[in-house]
C-alpha cells in the first residue's frame, strides 16, 4: 500500500481500522525487508494520507502481543517492556511508533489495539488450520513441546475491540491489550481438537522449539475491560465451531 495507491482508491474516510502488514513470523525471518514494507511502509503510507487529506478520521491499529518477546511475566500488561525478537514483531513496534509520533504531532486520533492469538471460521493457516489439517490425515506429532501457552481470541470479540477502540482513539494515542485473558496450552488446543475430529491417536511433540516463538503469552485486558468490553467466547466453544467448520467442507 502506497501513497499514490491511496491517493486514488480511497475516499476520505470518518474512521480507518489499517489491517494491512505482514502476518506471519516466520515470513518476516525468510523475508525481513518485503515484511518490512508491508508493515512499516504500509503505516507510514497510510498515515501520511491521514495527516494531508483525512486530518478529522480516527485510526485503530491492530498490532500484535508479538512485540512483548519473551515476557518477563504474565499476565501480560500495555505498560511491560516491548522486546520483540521476530522481524515481525519489530516491524509492529515500528509501526506503532509512528502511530505514537502522528497522533501527538499532527493531531491524528489514534488508538492501538495489541492482539494475541486471534482466531476463527475462514482462517486458513497458523495452529488451528495446520492441526486440523494433519491430524485429519493421520499426523499426530507437532513442533515445540505443548507446553506453550497463548491467549485465544475469537475473531468477534477482536472485531468487537476494534470497534471499540474506535470510539477512544485520541491525540494520546492510547494502548489496549487484545486478548481473552486466560492461557490454553497448545496441547490442551491439540488434544481438544484431535477429540472433535475423533482422532484416537494421543498427539505428540518433538521438543524442538524455535528461538522466536515466546513460551507464553496471556493478556492482561483490565484497561479493555474498564472501558466496558469483555470477551464474550471461551475457547472451547471456539475451537469446536473452528473444527465443525473444518469438517463441513473447508478443506
Amino acid at each position: 500500500m502506497t501513497l499514490g495507491a491511496l491517493l486514488t482508491q480511497a475516499s476520505v474516510p470518518d474512521a480507518v481500522v489499517h489491517c494491512a502488514g505482514g502476518g506471519s513470523v516466520g515470513y518476516s525471518v525468510t523475508r525481513p525487508y518485503d515484511d518490512y514494507l508491508r508493515t512499516v511502509a504500509s503505516t507510514a503510507a497510510l498515515l501520511e494520507f491521514m495527516r494531508l487529506y483525512a486530518p478529522k478520521a480516527a485510526l485503530v491499529y491492530p498490532s500484535s502481543a508479538a512485540v512483548y518477546g519473551h515476557a518477563a511475566k504474565l499476565p501480560i500488561s500495555e505498560t511491560d517492556p516491548l522486546r520483540p525478537v521476530s522481524p515481525y514483531g519489530v516491524h509492529k513496534q515500528i509501526a506503532e511508533q509512528l502511530c505514537a509520533s502522528h497522533a501527538s504531532r499532527y493531531g491524528i486520533r489514534i488508538a492501538i489495539v495489541r492482539l494475541f492469538s486471534v482466531y476463527g471460521c475462514g482462517l486458513r493457516k497458523q495452529l488451528l488450520w495446520d492441526a486440523c489439517s494433519r491430524i485429519s490425515n493421520g499426523g499426530t506429532e507437532f513442533s515445540g513441546t505443548g507446553k506453550e501457552q497463548r491467549d485465544w481470541l475469537h475473531i468477534d470479540d477482536a472485531a468487537s475491540l476494534l470497534a471499540l477502540a474506535l470510539d477512544h482513539a485520541g491525540t494520546d494515542c492510547p494502548v489496549l491489550n487484545g486478548g481473552s485473558g486466560q492461557a490454553a496450552s497448545v496441547s490442551q488446543v491439540l488434544r481438544e481438537i484431535a477429540g472433535l475430529l475423533g482422532v484416537d491417536a494421543s498427539v505428540t511433540f518433538t521438543g524442538q522449539v524455535r528461538k522466536m516463538d515466546p513460551v507464553a503469552y496471556v493478556a492482561d485486558i483490565s484497561r479493555a475491560r474498564a472501558l466496558g468490553w469483555n470477551p464474550a467466547r471461551q475457547w472451547r466453544d471456539g475451537v469446536g465451531e473452528y473444527v465443525h467448520w473444518f469438517r463441513s467442507g473447508a478443506n
